[in-house]
């Protein structure tokens, strides 16, 4: 397969050269898109095409090949259950160019050299890969199917449409143009446009989210361009557009306006895996998934504060999004700082009984504690407030779990977002705190260090730019 900038993306129609290992991985669970995704199914007269045995809509779509040969389905009852498929996306292409140009703009921490993110993320998937996990990679979801089958790439055309803007140049006016001209501000010329692209033309344009200014000129072709983009930048960090509970995947609501794609672009992925959506949060929800961790399923934990608010947690209890008994929201009602916006930079899972936790919001007496609400599902359905104002550490230990203090220096270093792989097998970014884990009594797995360095001056860890969409559920 041709590689183009080290990427793992290339053409599948070259069948004498070697598939990428993520492309394998993606055919191993994905079979061909050969319908256009969300394709009305209607005749017209409302006359529906026939369906074969077992159909659920249109003959040969992705979802239901999946679903059906494949017997694939989104869950992830405990953040110790084995994982079987994690989605991520390359840091590479104009998009995390254009984010590098500013990086306290584009919600990075410090700046960024490309060519090391992409060989640090390279290994964090060949580490993935090894302890037996199927990886896939967002631009090769996108480009799947594309080259063999027209409906995918027609779906992959119909998103390029939502992402590139044509507009008139502020102070420019339609009767300003010759009649002529306006066609080229019209949807059916950009579709012309997209049609003509090839496949990394099309990613790169809906990952850069461009928009095309035009103004008269008044000689050559009538028309000039500026431009602006809103490159999906943060895109690396897979974790956050969506969570997958014991139902199914969610699919999140974030607070940075310029993620906002992020949200569309993913779930346009996962319903090409054929891997369905049970959930979607709303306004006024905002929901971000570095700060949910599932705990088997009696219990899941949800933490709101300076990302995830309430709002969505009474959207998950009462669409029965968790499929758990009980349901931990976990307030950070006393600090809201962006290094550590997430419960997963504060927070991690790592056995059965056994957590890692900032030292420093340990105890009823920290300033900067975190308070538990726990919601307990009735006879009825509903969720009912179970216990109230719990400080964090107490409720973990009153569920069995021994706490590993994480020191307040090597959680800005990114020690507690680590990346359990299931069965105690766990990826973390900071030596230090992985020699801590290690030598814990109660800790009886294993640690894997990778240089995550490149990508954590993004604003993120191994944890916040992998979705385990699946895991092996053990009971």
């Amino acid at each position: 397969m041709t590689l183009s900038n080290g990427s793992e993306l290339g053409h599948q129609g070259q069948r004498n050269m070697a598939l990428s290992q993520s492309f394998r991985d993606l055919c191993a669970v994905a079979p061909p898109p050969i319908q256009p995704i969300n394709k009305p199914i209607s005749l017209g007269d409302g006359e529906s095409p026939p369906r074969p045995p077992h159909s659920s809509g249109r003959k040969g779509a992705a979802s239901e090949l999946l679903q059906e040969k494949f017997k694939v389905r989104a869950v992830q009852e405990s953040e110790n259950d084995k994982a079987e498929i994690v989605i991520v996306c390359e840091p590479e292409g104009m998009s995390l160019q254009m984010g590098g140009l500013h990086p306290r703009a584009s919600l990075y921490e410090k700046p960024v050299n490309l060519d090391s993110a992409k060989k640090a993320h390279m290994e964090f998937r060949r580490v993935m890969r090894d302890k037996g996990v199927r990886v896939l990679t967002v631009r090769e979801i996108l480009a799947y199917g594309t080259e063999d089958h027209i409906g995918a790439r027609v779906a992959l055309e119909d998103f390029a449409m939502e992402a590139l803007t044509y507009r008139l140049s502020d102070g420019c006016k339609a009767e300003d143009l010759d009649e002529a001209d306006r066609y080229y501000l019209s949807d059916d010329y950009k579709r012309k446009v997209l049609e003509n692209m090839s496949i990394p033309q099309l990613i790169d344009t809906i990952l850069t989210n461009p928009t095309v200014n035009l103004s008269p000129s008044y000689r050559d072709t009538g028309l000039t361009a500026t431009y602006n983009i809103e490159p999906l930048s943060n895109l690396v960090y897979t974790r956050d557009q969506q969570i997958t509970t014991c139902r199914g995947i969610v699919m999140g609501r974030l607070r940075s306006p310029q993620r906002n794609l992020e949200v569309s672009l993913m779930k346009f992925c996962l319903t090409k895996l054929g891997l369905p959506v049970v959930g979607d949060i709303r306004e006024p929800g905002f929901l971000e998934g570095g700060d949910f961790f599932p705990a088997g399923r009696e219990l899941a934990l949800l933490g709101i504060g300076l990302r995830s608010n309430f709002e969505a947690c009474k959207q998950l209890m009462a669409g029965d999004l968790l499929g758990t008994r009980r349901f931990a929201v976990v307030r950070d009602d006393f600090e809201q700082h962006q290094d550590r916006m997430h419960l997963d930079c504060v927070f991690s899972i790592i056995s059965d009984n056994v957590c890692i936790m900032l030292e420093e919001m340990i105890g009823v007496d920290a300033p900067t504690r975190r308070l538990v609400d726990e919601y307990t599902k009735g006879p009825d359905g509903v969720y009912h407030m179970s216990r109230h104002d719990v400080e964090f550490s107490q409720y973990m230990r009153d569920n069995g779990y021994h706490i590993i203090p994480i020191k307040p220096k090597h959680q800005l270093e990114y020690g507690c977002n680590c990346l359990n792989l299931g069965q105690e097998r766990i990826i973390s970014v900071h030596p230090e705190t992985a020699r801590q884990i290690v030598r814990s009594p109660y800790f009886n797995g294993d640690v894997q260090v990778v240089d995550y360095s490149p990508i954590t001056s993004m604003y993120g860890a191994v944890h916040c730019s992998s979705q385990v969409v699946k895991r092996t559920p053990r009971f």
